[in-house]
């Protein structure tokens, strides 16, 4: 008995246009990932620190405004628009003033 040779046979398999694209969409997708991420991060970081100088600064704002109020509410009080009237000769007469509803 003869003993025969079995060669095995390699198929080559061509890779398709379509496949080459995935493929390399792959590679860029997986290359690019790791910087996307601390560019975003980065960027993140960047947006917070301005959002808390807004409220440091909205928190300023805030406590002039509130001071502001209260001089207004002192300014107007009776005792200070009695004061300012004798300063400038005048006199308060309680009859004079009518009330409006």
């Amino acid at each position: 008995m003869k003993t025969k040779k079995i060669r095995k046979m390699k198929k080559v398999v061509k890779i398709g246009r379509f496949e080459k694209l995935v493929y390399t969409f792959a590679f860029v997708l997986l290359i690019a990932s790791p910087f996307a991420i601390v560019f975003l991060q980065a960027t993140l970081s960047k947006v917070n620190i301005e959002v808390e100088q807004i409220k440091k600064e909205i928190k300023t704002q805030e406590k002039k405004n509130e001071s502001l109020s209260m001089k207004i509410n002192e300014l107007a009080s009776l005792d200070k628009i009695i004061e300012v009237a004798h300063e400038q000769g005048l006199s308060y007469n309680n009859d004079n003033i009518k009330t409006v509803e």
